[in-house]
C-alpha cells in the first residue's frame, strides 16, 4: 500500500509579517493537490525540507523512502528539516491547495535556526519540499489532538504551538466549551483566531527578559484553582530507562515517551475526569505543566497529551 505521507515540491505564493514575531507564509504548487486533509487538519505536524546553502533542493522520490533517501546525501546537500503544524488549508474550487504556515521569527543573535532564517527572507517563487499527509490519508500520524468526548477542552502552549492552538479551535464544533492559554513573547503577538464563543482564549505575554512559561504555567495553574506557581522549571524528564537527558517530552493517551503503561482508568468523577488538556511548547515548560497536572492533581493520563516540540539550549534537527 502506498505510503499516508509523501513529498511535495512548493514554491511560496505569499508572505505576510502578521506581527513582530511571526512571519506568514502561503505554500501553493501543483503537486499540493494531492496533500493535506482540509476537513481534519488540527495539530497535523508536517516536516519541511529548506534549501541548502547552494540553494538546490535535494530531489526525493514521493514514496516512503524519501527519509532513508534524506539521509543518505551528504549532508551539505539535503538542507534543513524542520517540523511544523499546519495554520490552514486553503482549497480551490479546482483543487488548487494552499497551506498555509506560520512561522515565529527567532532572530536575536545566537537563536536564529535555519528555520526562522529562511522564513524572515522568504519571498515569492522560493521554494522548499512539503511532506505532508497525501488528501484522504488519516492513518499516517501527526495528530494528537484526540479529545475522546471530553465535555471541556484546556488547550495551553507557547509560540511554537500557537499554530496547532489556532487550528484546533476553529475546527472545534461551535458549541465546544473551555479555555485555550498561548504565551507570546510581544503583547503585539496577538493574532485573529475564530475560536468557539464557548472556549475562552487567553494570550499572554512575557515580559522582557522573561523565560518561557512565566506567564503560562501559573496561567494555567490558577485557571485550574491552584495558587499560580513561582517555583523552578522542571528541566529534565522523570528518569526512565532508554529515555535520553535532553529528550523532549512526548505523552499522550496512546503513547509514552517516558515507556509508561498506557492504561485507560476506571470512570472517575469531576470536572477534572470530564476535561482533555492538551499542551505544547518547550519541552521543560510542558515537563513543569505535566508535574502538576498528573502527579500534583491526579489528572488520569486518558485526558492529557503534553508535548515539548521543541527544548531550550537544544538545535532541533527535525
Amino acid at each position: 500500500m502506498e505510503s499516508p505521507f509523501g513529498v511535495a515540491r512548493a514554491r511560496v505564493e505569499r508572505v505576510e509579517r502578521v506581527s513582530p514575531s511571526f512571519a506568514r507564509i502561503t505554500l501553493g504548487g501543483d503537486a499540493l493537490r494531492a496533500f493535506g486533509n482540509p476537513e481534519r487538519t488540527l495539530d497535523q505536524r508536517i516536516k519541511l525540507i529548506f534549501p541548502p546553502g547552494d540553494g538546490v533542493l535535494p530531489e526525493l522520490r514521493d514514496s516512503g523512502e524519501w527519509y532513508a533517501e534524506w539521509l543518505a546525501l551528504p549532508e551539505e546537500q539535503r538542507g534543513s528539516m524542520r517540523t511544523y503544524s499546519i495554520r490552514r488549508i486553503e482549497l480551490e474550487p479546482d483543487g488548487a491547495t494552499r497551506f498555509v504556515i506560520d512561522f515565529v521569527l527567532h532572530l536575536a543573535d545566537g537563536a536564529t535556526g535555519p528555520a526562522s532564517l529562511w522564513a524572515s527572507r522568504a519571498r515569492p517563487g522560493q521554494e522548499l519540499l512539503v511532506v505532508a499527509p497525501r488528501r484522504g490519508r488519516l492513518d499516517g500520524g501527526g495528530i494528537e489532538f484526540e479529545p475522546a468526548g471530553a465535555r471541556d477542552l484546556l488547550l495551553a502552549g507557547d509560540e511554537t504551538a500557537a499554530p496547532a492552538i489556532a487550528r484546533i479551535l476553529e475546527e472545534l464544533p461551535r458549541d465546544a466549551r473551555g479555555a485555550a492559554f498561548i504565551e507570546v513573547p510581544l503583547a503585539e503577538d496577538r493574532l485573529a483566531i475564530d475560536a468557539p464563543a464557548g472556549v475562552e482564549l487567553r494570550w499572554l505575554a512575557r515580559g522582557p527578559g522573561d523565560a518561557h512559561g512565566a506567564e503560562l504555567i501559573p496561567g494555567v495553574m490558577a485557571y485550574l484553582g491552584r495558587e499560580p506557581v513561582a517555583d523552578a522549571l522542571v528541566t529534565e524528564l522523570p528518569r526512565s530507562e532508554g529515555v535520553a537527558a535532553d529528550a523532549l517530552l512526548w505523552e499522550t493517551p496512546a503513547f509514552s515517551a517516558l515507556g509508561e503503561d498506557i492504561v485507560e482508568p476506571a470512570e472517575q468523577g469531576g470536572a477534572e475526569s470530564a476535561r482533555y488538556h492538551w499542551i505544547a511548547g518547550e519541552s521543560s515548560v510542558v515537563t513543569s505543566l505535566r508535574r502538576h497536572l498528573v502527579k500534583e492533581l491526579g489528572i488520569p493520563r486518558s485526558r492529557v497529551a503534553f508535548m515539548g516540540y521543541w527544548r531550550r539550549g537544544v538545535a532541533m534537527k527535525g
